[in-house]
């Protein structure tokens, strides 16, 4: 099988896990944080996307959000979120997605994104564009802030993460900007942008598997993403801007830490 084979398989068998338990229901637990949830749902998608990737490609690093690790320096690497909008989920919610990254020597080359419940689909490949549901996507010509909805993402802390992140809400709209979504899922928030419908979004803490597939699907959409301070985005915990790239320099104006 071929990466994109493998990828659309795994995130396939794993969307109708979390079908599954989210028509039939499922017992939420809390991580770290008193509102991180986690359930069987995210344990068991995740195990289904590590056998498939196994399977296929054995020699394979992968890094998941609930078991399993990797050095991000691996030659071949798998980055997973196998339910990305956790919280969404456990308030029945439909949006919600399994998101999957493969990177060859740290660099992005293939990514799907997948909403089960809608059945939507977002991919993309390096060199090769950016797509859902098989239809060429782009960001969006907006040049000025006054004309776009903003995506932003609030982390699970309740104290300076969130002060910061309210403070910059607060200077995009004293620029005009059309309104701010706040949809609870990474992953779709970085599909809007590469489809065109959010001009940009950020957040100020996620880790690689939130971003691993979104960042590939932005820039082959012709988006830019870096971190909040403009710098390449790492594969750690890290700050996220994604733009429609004309926007970005303006966007950092205001989302910087400690503007």
């Amino acid at each position: 099988m071929t990466i994109s084979e493998t990828a659309h398989e795994a995130a396939e068998a794993a969307g109708k896990i979390l079908a599954d338990y989210f028509h039939n229901g499922v017992t939420m637990r809390t991580k770290s944080a008193s509102v991180d949830l986690v359930s069987d749902a995210d344990v068991n998608a995740e195990r289904c996307i590590a056998d498939k990737i196994r399977a296929a490609f054995p020699d394979h690093h992968i890094l998941g959000e609930e078991e399993n690790s990797a050095d991000v320096d691996a030659e071949h690497l798998w980055i997973i979120d196998p339910l990305d909008g956790t919280t969404n989920f456990a308030h029945g919610i439909p949006h919600f997605a399994v998101s999957i990254g493969y990177y060859h020597k740290g660099v992005a080359q293939y990514g799907v994104i997948h909403n089960p419940i809608r059945n939507d689909w977002f991919r993309a490949e390096r060199g090769g564009g950016a797509f859902h549901n098989d239809q060429l996507i782009s960001v969006s010509q907006a040049d000025s802030l006054n004309e776009v909805l903003v995506g932003v993402g609030f982390y699970y802390d309740r104290g300076e993460i969130m002060s910061a992140t309210l403070a910059a809400v607060e200077r995009l709209f004293r620029q005009q900007i059309h309104g701010i979504r706040r949809f609870g899922t990474a992953s779709l928030d970085l599909a809007l942008v590469a489809c065109g419908q959010l001009g940009a979004f950020f957040e100020y803490q996620l880790s690689p598997w939130d971003f691993a597939a979104g960042r590939l699907l932005l820039e082959e959409a012709g988006g830019k993403i870096t971190t909040c301070d403009g710098t390449p985005l790492p594969l750690s915990k890290t700050t996220v801007l994604a733009t429609n790239s004309t926007l970005h320099e303006s966007m950092l104006e205001h989302v910087r830490r400690g503007t």
